[in-house]
């Protein structure tokens, strides 16, 4: 099963130099039963690229919570056995849980199949994005459009070989 990992550059940082992602429990976003039924479709890849959005999302509000870190969203795409990672039914459909999974304890670092982050020229954006959230969550449009203004931003693949490169 496929899940991915939202994840600031300190904590990939840090996931490179421990060798796992995280200490314990550990959120993570997947194409669960909810999000299947929340997006309308059976393409598989499309399914991905929704759960990869909502981790995305994710990675935002991980930004919002630290102001010391670089303004580019980081997702990690790992691989994990089906019964690792599990959803809980009674947020299964709260929009603010979207795909959303429980991994019981760390990953290694060494199952991920790739990384997703942002490009330098998507900081400003982002920073503007992670500034508004609070506000948008609030149900402020204009805070909204500029979250969106994020999402206009296709984070870019990097295979795990090149993580000293981003951190760097």
């Amino acid at each position: 099963m496929r899940v991915y990992v939202p994840l600031t550059l300190p904590g990939l940082a840090e996931a490179h130099s421990t060798g796992q992602l995280g200490d314990g429990p550990l959120t993570a976003y997947a194409v669960t039963p909810a999000l299947r039924e929340w997006y309308l479709s059976d393409d598989i890849e499309e399914l991905e690229y929704a759960a990869l959005s909502c981790a995305a999302l994710a990675s935002l509000r991980l930004l919002a919570a630290d102001p010391g870190a670089p303004r580019r969203r980081v997702v990690v795409a790992v691989d994990v056995a089906d019964g690792a990672a599990s959803a809980d039914p009674d947020r299964g459909l709260d929009p603010a849980a979207l795909g959303e999974v429980r991994l019981a304890g760390p990953v290694r670092l060494a199952k991920a199949a790739a990384v997703h982050a942002d490009a330098a020229d998507a900081e400003t954006d982002v920073a503007a994005a992670a500034r508004a959230l609070d506000a948008a969550d609030k149900g402020d449009d204009d805070a909204q459009f500029v979250v969106d203004g994020a999402e206009d931003h296709e984070l870019l693949w990097f295979a795990t070989q090149e993580i000293p490169q981003l951190i760097g």
